[in-house]
């Protein structure tokens, strides 16, 4: 009788050691469930603060572009100075900042007036062949020439191969076959589908440059002088060399200069003898892109869009809109 009570007496220890245990454990599990609820509620609402400071970036930035009313655009003006309104935001809220960045759309090579209806346009197509073939991109003639054929291949309506580039009969033979657009791109990354255009061109490298930095789909097709970058300087015409990017450059930073013909360039020295096309080239723009990335804590986002501002009538236009 008392090995019975002892061996009751086991059990019954070993049955509360267990429920000890279970207790233990969902004691345990019930807070790591409310510490995760309080980390996600806690990031959710750092996330929607997220979204309003990178917002409050993006409208201070077409405030500044609202203010310009100049009849040309320069980087000497207030909107190209986005990091001066970037360097106060954290002023402006209790925690987190934004970074804000404007880039003149118009200052880049608008990639679908490559084409005029199903023919090339050949002055596009001779800056688009300048710019790529720079040391910058690692390409040979060769490889210039084809990739602005497939350029033109995709974007014409016809299905007709221009020289080495590619319509249906090559995308159709890929592993994973698609069509050819034989329309304008309605996004720059649709480079990426297009034969020739490899990962490493579009992104770069340490050694090369990416081009979706330097081409756009938007705008008329003119390129404005005073904001486009170096390398589209140096190919805008074969003659101008490096020499002569740099003193450009230098004389559209002197605020002091007149910017508002594009026949500025031949006040340069060294480039009286220089003619660049002038239905390339303008001095004013309409189309801006705008980035602000809100910061908070070790949490960022990122808010961006396309504007088309339109001066005389002070209207302005979102194209494009994106949340990161």
């Amino acid at each position: 009788m008392k090995t019975i009570f002892l061996n009751n007496r086991g059990v019954a220890l070993i049955i509360v050691i267990l429920m000890i245990s279970v207790i233990i454990a969902i004691t345990l599990q019930l807070n790591i469930s409310s510490r995760s609820e309080i980390y996600e509620a806690s990031n959710l609402s750092n996330g929607i603060k997220l979204v309003y400071i990178a917002k409050s970036g993006f409208y201070g930035g077409k405030a500044l572009l609202n203010e310009d009313t100049n009849d040309f655009d320069s980087l000497n003006e207030d909107w190209a100075k986005a990091e001066l309104l970037s360097a106060g935001s954290g002023t402006l809220f209790d925690e987190g900042y934004f970074k804000l960045t404007i880039v003149d759309e118009s200052g880049k090579i608008q990639i679908n007036k490559l084409v005029d209806g199903n023919e090339y346009n050949e002055d596009i197509k001779e800056l688009l062949i300048r710019f790529l073939s720079l040391a910058e991109f690692d390409l040979d003639e060769q490889e210039v020439r084809d990739i602005v054929d497939a350029i033109k291949d995709w974007i014409d309506e016809d299905n007709e191969v221009t020289g080495f580039g590619a319509e249906n009969i090559y995308y159709d033979g890929l592993n994973k076959p698609y069509s050819c657009k034989n329309g304008p791109l309605d996004c720059i990354d649709e480079l990426l589908m297009i034969k020739g255009i490899t990962r490493k061109l579009y992104f770069g490298t340490d050694k090369i440059s990416s081009i979706t930095n330097y081409l756009t789909i938007y705008g008329d097709g003119k390129i404005n002088i005073n904001t486009a970058t170096k390398l589209i300087l140096s190919a805008l015409a074969s003659e101008i060399t490096e020499e002569m990017v740099s003193d450009m450059d230098e004389f559209r930073k002197n605020e002091e200069n007149n910017l508002s013909e594009s026949t500025w360039y031949k006040n340069v020295p060294g480039m009286a003898g220089i003619t660049i096309d002038s239905g390339l080239i303008s001095t004013s723009s309409s189309i801006f892109k705008i980035t602000s990335t809100g910061y908070l804590n070790d949490m960022r986002k990122k808010v961006s869009g396309i504007i088309d501002r339109n001066v005389a009538g002070r209207t302005m236009k979102m194209l494009s809109w994106r949340v990161d």
